[in-house]
């Protein structure tokens, strides 16, 4: 099978799919017999992702795999599609998700001592339930309090591969404008999906969290 039945093969799959794709999930579309190795799966996904250069959509390796997603250069037009605007995240939540993607694993305790106040219930609930933060364990003093980490639900959205792949500190102080990135990438913007409503309705669970 040359490289470009592969491409074809591979740029459909990911299309049709309504989660990322790795290595492993593209091989088993391919008949018995007809397999490419992954070397040449990733050949040909090096090969679709230049073909995307420079247009509305591109291909993109999250820490889940490959999906096809709405060029971060046009999120500007593209979120005029839709006429309500998300709702905004609390800086409390905010600053929550932050300090677990930093210094994990932490603590809720971990997490109040940087913040200076206490850390409502819900929004440890709603990073959970969004799949951003999940157990880790716990720490070995009194109490045995649950350590947070992210998740790689958490690296998908934000589009990243690995932890590494963060932005400085520097770069996020101004929560406002994290915000404003968050709104322009939300997962409707990631794969045009069918299910909007359900969309809509995972958002508001994120809705402002009053300390």
């Amino acid at each position: 099978m040359n490289i470009d039945v592969v491409k074809n093969i591979l740029e459909a799959s990911i299309l049709a799919s309504s989660k990322p794709m790795s290595v492993d999930n593209l091989i088993t579309v391919f008949g018995a017999g007809e397999k490419p190795d992954k070397a040449l799966i990733r050949k040909a996904l090096a090969a679709l992702q230049e073909d995307y250069t420079d247009r509305g959509t591109e291909l993109v390796e999250v820490a889940s795999g490959f999906r096809m997603q709405v060029n971060t250069k046009y999120t500007e037009w593209v979120s005029r599609l839709w006429q309500e605007r998300p709702p905004k995240y609390s800086r409390a939540l905010l600053e929550t998700m932050a300090i677990i993607a930093y210094r994990q694993p932490a603590t809720r305790g971990d997490v109040e001592q940087i913040r200076g106040v206490a850390v409502s219930t819900n929004i440890i609930r709603t990073l959970e339930e969004r799949g951003w933060v999940r157990v880790l364990g716990h720490r070995d003093v009194p109490g045995r309090p649950a350590m947070f980490g992210t998740t790689k639900e958490f690296l998908d959205y934000f589009g990243l591969k690995k932890l590494d792949e963060l932005p400085s500190l520097a770069e996020i102080r101004d929560l406002d404008s994290l915000n404003v990135e968050m709104d322009l990438n939300p997962d409707v913007l990631v794969k045009v999906t069918s299910d909007d409503s359900e969309d809509d309705m995972d958002r508001k669970a994120l809705l402002s969290e009053e300390e």
